[in-house]
């Protein structure tokens, strides 16, 4: 019956000139359930969900809401409906209070600022079990506690159908968890919630239905129950996929690269990275996790050195390189690439071609005037070719290609430089599961042939499989250096929030090589 229903979508198109984002599509969310919405990426989810909240109007179907047909032009209209979307970047202003980002969504301009806005949050929060301070300025807040306020923003205004855009991306395990306590009381409150995520352990966990969007057109829903996440990835990709992430074991190798004692600071002046000591060993993957702004962005920056060390050292066979020019650095025998998080915004340039694309890693090498630019078109078709990058030509631009396939891209290049020390940042983020097991096996081909990594990722699952080890940052000082297979998801939690230090009983320095030697000359293999 409709009135079980809190939305219904029938035959919903959506397309933006010839590419048709959704096709007919036929959607329901029942009542006080939580619905988690699938698809790779570029298969239509976010436009749906667009399309709900008004910022996008469908080209032809209907929406009922509770049973009743309507027609959702603005997100107001959205809000009328009780309809509120939590999109995977925060709408809030940084200084104002948690309150006053509450307020300003629920007033008009010109009301005076109601001195019982923070017991009418406190009495929200409390009710759903928010831990927040609704005088506290967003501009010092933690990533959870933004998107806390953004969950309570929405309740605030009534909204009783909550969309959450990959709401777990920045999380720790036990901030994951806690949500997930919110929102299963919010499910037993009579909510309704939608759910898009990648992550398919939070899926089977905590939705109570699937539904499974693949090019742009609806498959399927099923119960969660009756599922597992091999049939989901098969749903989503219409093939066969092996879910397991290879740890290929290898020969351990004298480090690499040693950072000593080193320090850095942020665009902001504060201190990012404070006094941190570990090594980067070939054939090896070494993971960082940390809760988002701990630090990783700017150890990324500075071991590529796109910033500056303030203090301490970074060390390549017994020389400190810092402050040495990349070109310095090369013929001392360490070649390093870096794919940072921002692919389009610091990786490539978007408005030129994969070719172009791949020509600006060694331009400065031509010998003459011009760029060889054959040689940049053979390299771009076999980044194409080995990488399966999905794309008209060499020739387009990369701004026109999905997520994945500029991941790959940059990779293709990166790797196609040769490098012995490879830096990459989030490198699935908000990619689909079948591009993201292409770059996991990118990485451990990489791994196998003596490249030392350090991958910074944000999913522990994938950490715990994919790496050997795993540095833990909290407020830019390490926690400790844990073996990947020795470790769990609990542990590694607590100490990205500073409630566990292991740094005295995992110490990063390979054993029986002195303090003061270091790694002296040669690849001889070494224990620890």
């Amino acid at each position: 019956m409709t009135e079980e229903y809190a939305i219904q979508l029938s035959g919903i198109t959506k397309a933006f000139g010839s590419v048709v984002a959704n096709k007919n599509i036929d959607l329901n969310v029942r009542q006080g359930e939580i619905l988690a919405l699938l698809g790779e990426n570029g298969s239509g989810k976010t436009t749906l969900m667009n399309m709900l909240s008004g910022i996008y109007q469908p080209d032809s179907g209907t929406i009922r809401v509770n049973g009743k047909e309507v027609s959702i032009h603005s997100p107001e209209d959205a809000k009328r409906l009780g309809i509120g979307m939590v999109h995977q970047h925060f709408k809030l202003v940084d200084v104002f209070s948690a309150a006053d980002n509450v307020w300003m969504g629920r007033e008009k301009a010109g009301f005076r600022l109601k001195r019982n806005r923070y017991a009418e949050m406190e009495a929200i929060a409390k009710k759903f079990g928010f831990d927040i301070d609704p005088r506290k300025k967003v501009c010092n807040m933690a990533v959870s506690e933004k998107q806390t306020l953004e969950i309570i923003k929405v309740l605030s205004y009534g909204a009783k159908i909550i969309i959450l855009d990959e709401p777990t991306a920045v999380l720790t395990v036990q901030e994951i968890q806690k949500l997930f306590t919110v929102l299963r009381k919010m499910k037993d409150e009579g909510h309704s919630i939608i759910i898009i995520t990648h992550k398919l352990g939070e899926v089977m966990e905590i939705s109570d239905r699937v539904a499974i969007l693949r090019k742009g057109e609806y498959i399927t829903t099923v119960n969660t129950a009756e599922t597992d996440e091999q049939a989901l990835t098969e749903w989503m990709v219409g093939r066969k996929v092996d879910l397991n992430i290879d740890r290929p074991a290898m020969e351990k190798t004298k480090p690499l690269l040693e950072l000593r004692d080193v320090c850095i600071r942020s665009d902001e002046g504060t201190t990012a990275i404070d006094g941190v000591s570990f090594y980067i060993r070939g054939g090896e993957i070494l993971g960082v996790a940390g809760i988002a702004g701990c630090g990783q962005k700017e150890l990324c920056e500075a071991i590529a050195g796109l910033r500056p060390i303030e203090k301490g050292q970074m060390i390549h066979k017994g020389d400190n390189i810092v402050g040495l020019p990349p070109r310095v650095i090369l013929e001392k025998g360490i070649s390093m690439s870096f794919i940072p998080e921002d692919r389009l915004g610091m990786g490539l340039a978007p408005s030129l071609s994969i070719t172009d694309n791949m020509l600006l890693k060694n331009y400065a090498d031509a010998k003459g005037p011009f760029v060889d630019r054959k040689q940049g078109r053979a390299d771009a078709q076999q980044v194409i070719r080995e990488l399966e990058v999905v794309t008209p030509s060499t020739e387009t631009p990369v701004r026109r290609l999905s997520g994945g396939n500029v991941q790959k891209v940059l990779l293709g290049r990166e790797i196609k430089a040769g490098p012995n020390v490879l830096v990459t940042a989030y490198p699935v983020r908000g990619l689909d599961i079948h591009s993201s097991y292409a770059i996991y096996d990118i990485l451990n081909r990489q791994k196998k042939d003596g490249v030392g990594i350090l991958f910074v990722g944000e999913d522990l699952d994938v950490m715990m499989a994919l790496c050997d080890k795993i540095l833990v940052l909290c407020h830019g000082k390490v926690m400790g250096v844990v073996h990947a297979h020795k470790t769990t998801k609990e542990e590694l939690g607590l100490m990205m929030t500073g409630s566990l230090d292991l740094t005295n009983k995992y110490e990063d320095k390979p054993a029986g090589i002195a303090k003061d030697s270091l790694f002296g000359d040669g690849q001889q293999k070494v224990e620890g």
